[in-house]
Formats: C-alpha cells, sequence, structure tokens
C-alpha cells in the first residue's frame, strides 16, 4: 500500500538555465518550470545512479500487466561490478513517483547513508508507482487501489532479480530499505522469495520507513513465517504516530492500521524491531533524517 500525498524530492541545479532560458522565463508557468528543473538536474544525476526498473511494465489507470520480461538494468554495465561486491542496499520508492522521483530518493538514501559510515553500493528500484490521478484528491482512493496492485506484482520482479544476483555473487547481502508503497513491494518480494526453499535467509536485513502494509503483518502467521524465512539478520522498522499522512489514510479507511503509524500489533517474530521517530512528515527526506545508523 501507499499514499498519494508522497511528494517528489526535487534536486534543482541552476546551471541547467542558459540564456536563452532566462530571457523567456516569463513565459514558464511554475508546474512547467519544476518539471524543466527535475528533467534536467535529475536526467544528468541519474546516469549515475544504478536501478533495476519496471517502468511500463503495468498500466497507470487499471494495474493491468503490459510487459512479462521480469525487470531491466541501467545501466546494465555497472550491474557486473555491483554483483562483486560484498553486499548491496536497495532503495524502493512510495507512491506518485515517476523515474525521476524514484531517481531522487535513491540519491537522498546513498547520500544519507554515507554519511552514517556506509561504503557499500546503494541502487534503486523503480517502479509504475505515478498512477493516473494520484495528485487529485476525488481520484485517490481509486489511485491507491492500482498502486497497491502493481507494487504486489512487483514482487515477483524484484524477487527475480535477487534471485539472478545471487546466482552471480552467493555471498553477497543484500539489504532493502522500503518506503511508504515501497513496504508492499518489499512484502510481495518476500512471499514470491519463500516458495523456494533455496531462499532461506536470501535477503540481510530490511527496513521500513513510513510503512503502509498492515500494523499485524510481522506478527501474523502468514506473513510472520514468510519473513523469518526469507529475512536472515533484522526486520526494522521506523514508526511515527505524528505522520499526518499515515493517520489521514486510517481514519478514511484507505489503509487498514498501517504499519508505520503506531507500529506494531500483537506479537512480533524475533528478528523484528521498531524505533519510534518524528519525521517532519511523511516525505522519505523526513524520515532519512532520522537514521541514525545503519545498517
Amino acid at each position: 500500500m501507499g499514499f498519494f500525498l508522497d511528494s517528489y524530492s526535487l534536486i534543482i541545479n541552476f546551471q541547467f538555465f542558459t540564456r536563452t532560458n532566462l530571457q523567456h522565463l516569463q513565459e514558464i508557468t511554475i508546474p512547467k518550470l519544476i518539471k524543466y528543473i527535475k528533467k534536467h538536474a535529475l536526467l544528468k544525476m541519474g546516469i549515475a545512479v544504478p536501478r533495476i526498473s519496471t517502468r511500463g511494465y503495468y498500466d497507470l489507470s487499471t494495474g493491468k500487466t503490459l510487459k512479462t520480461n521480469s525487470y531491466f538494468l541501467y545501466p546494465k554495465k555497472s550491474f557486473d561490478n555491483l554483483s562483486r561486491s560484498k553486499e548491496v542496499t536497495i532503495m524502493i520508492h512510495g507512491l506518485r513517483n515517476d523515474n525521476a522521483g524514484a531517481i531522487a530518493k535513491v540519491v537522498l538514501a546513498k547520500n544519507r547513508l554515507k554519511k552514517l559510515g556506509y561504503s557499500h553500493p546503494v541502487i534503486g528500484y523503480s517502479y509504475d508507482s505515478n498512477t493516473t490521478g494520484a495528485h487529485l484528491l476525488k481520484h485517490a482512493k481509486h489511485s491507491l487501489a492500482v498502486g497497491q496492485i502493481i507494487a504486489k506484482k512487483n514482487g515477483q520482479n524484484l524477487g527475480k532479480f535477487i534471485e539472478d544476483f545471487k546466482i552471480k555473487n552467493p555471498k553477497i547481502k543484500i539489504r532493502l530499505i522500503g518506503h511508504s508503497l515501497g513496504s508492499q513491494v518489499i512484502l510481495s518480494t518476500v512471499e514470491y522469495l519463500s516458495k523456494k526453499k533455496q531462499n532461506k535467509g536470501i535477503i540481510e536485513s530490511i527496513y521500513f520507513f513510513g510503512a503502509s502494509i498492515t500494523e499485524d503483518t510481522p506478527s501474523s502467521k502468514k506473513y510472520g513465517k514468510l519473513l523469518y524465512k526469507i529475512i536472515n539478520k533484522k526486520i526494522l522498522n521506523y514508526f511515527a504516530p505524528s505522520d499526518d499522512v499515515l493517520r489521514w489514510a486510517d481514519n478514511e479507511k484507505f489503509v487498514k492500521g498501517p504499519l508505520g503509524l503506531n507500529g506494531i500489533i500483537g506479537k512480533p517474530i524475533r528478528k523484528y524491531q521498531q524505533k519510534l521517530v518524528k519525521p517532519k512528515n511523511h516525505r522519505f527526506a523526513s524520515y532519512a533524517l532520522t537514521l541514525k545508523s545503519f545498517p
């Protein structure tokens, strides 16, 4: 699950404005200006951000599957080097993120982890979360439902990548970070991987921020068992009772008791831990600042 109010993080670099651009600024509306900045700044930055992608695989209005191949890698050559790393962390964004938004989340995660002393590669997982009408309140429920469908389907895509990556380097540690709707992608990935005995402990650890999966997930008979099997070390949930988006979604019954709002209910599995945090808002940029250590 996820939330349509998850805003994009804009990375602004004014070096892209030429004299010609400045002469015509009076003709540019604010939405067009924002789109221009995102497109050019993140396009340049995106070259250096390795990511697994399923963009264009699912219909943004219905969630219908459009492509059947598992995923594609960008840039493909960089993954040959990544597979030789000791470990890698994959950042999975939430709802209402286009490709530029997905790149921005990876950059945020990479920069934060670097400040905390984490020296291993941080890559992105980019999927069709910018569902039709997600920015409009009147379409919120439908957009969220479609987003949930797409997130669940992406579990198989990300799961297949993890299996393939482990074949190249069986000793590599894989960590997953999921924000908002990204928590559903992770849960569905765990569900997919659990179907094969050899996948036991294949994911080293997972980290939830503003998670929209339900609060009983880590303690439920179904998912608790699967999480315990697939996650090798720990599941760490950063929850925030102050998160107004999660509170709103809960009150409107768009999400029934999100895990990221008040934490878990019931007895969790031993590998589960949680931390109460106070981000300024629901955005990943705010949650990232609450992270004090990693992994």
